[in-house]
């Protein structure tokens, strides 16, 4: 979980891998009408997210027994816990980015990516940062990519239900 910029589907999709777990990138389940609204510069809202992270969830639990990693901004509290509504004992590893590197990643990703630079405020102003919450793993995602997958995947590898 994280704000755009901040290495969800990198890590994730490399976490996945190293388990031999499923991968869901969490952008692939927006809608045409999400993403139209994101590529005008415009912030979804909370209604917007709301089927977004239901279909989420239903691909979580469809695939929770067998290990699954999902990259999903999860900026909310809410949105956390609708997400673990569909599987409980869900965990989250918070990839935390100051917001000058987020904005440089997204800049970097080109003109066709629907979620552009202009977006990240909007992603900070909406961040309930998970300080408090169990089954988190927060990490500065600023730090060597090879240092995150190490301490992740240990994080992992000791819950005691292995799932992301």
């Amino acid at each position: 979980m994280g704000v755009s910029g901040s290495g969800k589907s990198t890590v994730g999709e490399l976490l996945a891998r190293r388990h031999g777990w499923t991968f869901i990138e969490g952008d692939a389940f927006h809608s045409d009408q999400n993403h139209a609204k994101m590529r005008s510069g415009i912030p979804l809202t909370d209604e917007d997210r709301r089927s977004w992270l239901e279909a989420l969830g239903r691909e979580l639990a469809r695939h929770a027994a067998g290990g699954v990693v999902l990259s999903c901004s999860a900026l909310k509290r809410a949105y956390r816990q609708l997400l673990r509504a569909y599987v409980p004992d869900l965990t989250f590893i918070w990839l935390e980015v100051g917001r000058e590197a987020a904005a440089q990643r997204v800049a970097g990703r080109g003109a066709s990516h629907f979620f552009p630079a202009t977006l990240i405020d909007s992603q900070f102003a909406a961040l309930e940062p998970p300080h408090d919450e169990a089954g988190l793993l927060h990490l500065d995602s600023e730090r060597p990519l090879d240092d995150i997958l190490h301490t992740a995947a240990d994080w992992l590898q000791r819950r005691p239900r292995a799932r992301s």
